[in-house]
This record gives C-alpha cells, structure tokens and sequence, in this order.
C-alpha cells in the first residue's frame, strides 16, 4: 500500500531528524523540508487524476468550467497554505505560520466571492415574489 511507503519516509526522515537535530538543526530542518516537498511531489500524480475525474464529471453535468476551476483553486490555496504554515512551524516561527493560514482563509473568501454570488442569485430566483 502506497500509504506505508509514505509513512515509512517519514518514520525514516523523523529518525534522522531527532538524530541531527541537537548536532546540526539546519541539516535537519533540510531533512524536513526535502521530506515534505518528496511527499507532495509524490502526490501530483494523484491531485492530477481528481482534477481530470473531476473536469469530466463537470463537463457531463455541464457545469461551467469556471465554477469547478474556481473551487479547485481554492482548495489549491487551502492545502498549499497548510503545507507552507506547516514548515514554518516546524522551523519554530508559529508567528509566520499564523500569517500564512490567516492569507490562506482570506484568499479563499475572495475566490468564494462570485460562487457565492451566483448561490444567492440562484437562491433569490427560486423564491416566490411578494408584491
């Protein structure tokens, strides 16, 4: 199983880190970073499979692309915004990670904007009007 193989890089990475980390914390803190880029870049193969699923789906329900472009972007931000606080956090500058989530969130209502826009809309047309 593909899970085992990326636990055991990172039971393998932890290691060497608790290893290194009183000898030399830049070198593990290298290990760190390597292990976490070697792990994301390990799933670009699967976030590539979801996005075309998730296209084709889109293109059968004849949802407009932008929509679904949209919403792949946000959770883009999201897990790219984790990833980055993560390793600030791992280095000790909580402070940094902190402000890396809080642009995150922010650049996420911003993209949420038009989707929900068109909700409301959508919302407002279904209701009966009142005269």
């Amino acid at each position: 199983m593909e899970i085992i193989q990326i636990v055991g890089v990172g039971f393998i990475a932890t290691i060497l880190i608790i290893i290194l980390k009183d000898q030399s914390p830049q070198f593990a803190f290298l290990i760190t970073i390597f292990t976490g880029i070697l792990i994301f870049l390990y799933l670009i193969g699967k976030i590539s499979t979801i996005i075309t699923m998730l296209e084709r789906l889109a293109t059968e329900a004849n949802v407009n692309m932008i929509y679904l472009e949209t919403i792949l972007k946000i959770i883009g931000i999201a897990y790219i915004a984790e990833f980055g606080a993560q390793i600030m956090k791992d280095a000790g500058q909580s402070s940094i990670a902190s402000k890396i989530e809080l642009t995150g969130k922010i650049l996420i209502m911003v993209m949420a904007i038009p989707i929900l826009n068109v909700i409301i809309e959508t919302i407002l047309q279904l209701l009966p009007i009142k005269g």
